[in-house]
């Protein structure tokens, strides 16, 4: 789901684009609690590559990594629904060309992932699907936050930029398989054990079936994804050509 996010690249919110810049931004007040919201998100994903990169040299090996980053990726993934919230409800609509409802999608699906199904299915944990969109969200997370902060100060390096606007290609899909095949084998165990499912009879004459909710889930990035890749493609495009554009000589 984070076609969500994948693992990939979220709708472009460009705190810092082109766009944003011909538009009235926020206050300086809020412009200083971005910053330090970014910055502290910034750290917080850079906690989880070390924790990565610690826990594979120490084991020698890349099998259940999950556990050695277990709590700050619930910890900074949820933190995410804050930013849903600047972006959708205070910010977003007035500065931000990108979808809302894509943005909000994305942002919904990671945190849908973290908890609804890998932190629900105990069992999906050990698998290396979970290690494919962590890995994938936790340098698309790095390069992102980074870029809103640089944005923010109005001093955005060109690497920055470009690594804002380029690893999603990889890092986008790579997430996004990750994610599918983490759902598809929490299935089996969501189906044995009734997780989350509501049968009849009750008292509110309502059923709930969580084992097909996953499937119409993993459907679900079916017509979104291509959404989201092609508008940073798109994006990708617009905002590379136009630096290219200034950087040649008059």
């Amino acid at each position: 789901m984070a076609a969500a996010g994948s693992g990939g690249s979220r709708a472009d919110n460009g705190y810092g684009g082109q766009q944003a810049r011909r538009r009235k931004g926020p206050g300086a007040l809020a412009t200083g609690y971005l910053v330090i919201y970014n910055v502290v998100m910034t750290a917080g994903w850079l906690v989880i590559a070390v924790g990565l990169v610690r826990a594979y040299l120490a084991k020698g090996s890349y099998h259940s990594l999950y556990y050695s980053i277990e709590k700050p990726l619930k910890f900074f993934q949820t933190g995410a629904l804050l930013e849903a919230y600047l972006l959708i409800a205070k910010y977003l609509p007035g500065i931000v060309p990108s979808s809302v409802v894509l943005t909000a999608f994305q942002v919904m699906s990671r945190v849908f992932l973290t908890w609804a199904v890998t932190h629900s299915v105990k069992e999906v944990q050990s698998e290396d699907s979970v290690l494919l969109f962590v890995v994938a969200w936790t340098i698309t997370e790095i390069i992102r936050y980074s870029f809103y902060t640089f944005s923010l100060l109005n001093h955005l390096p060109y690497l920055i930029k470009w690594a804002r606007y380029t690893l999603f290609i990889v890092l986008y899909p790579m997430g996004v398989s990750g994610e599918l095949l983490t759902i598809y084998a929490a299935l089996p165990f969501v189906r044995q054990s009734g997780l989350y499912s509501i049968s009849l009879p009750n008292k509110y004459n309502f059923s709930f079936d969580y084992y097909t909710f996953l499937i119409l889930v993993m459907i679900s990035y079916i017509p979104i994804f291509p959404q989201l890749y092609f508008h940073m493609l798109h994006q990708r495009r617009k905002v590379l050509s136009h630096t290219e554009e200034h950087k040649k000589p008059e």
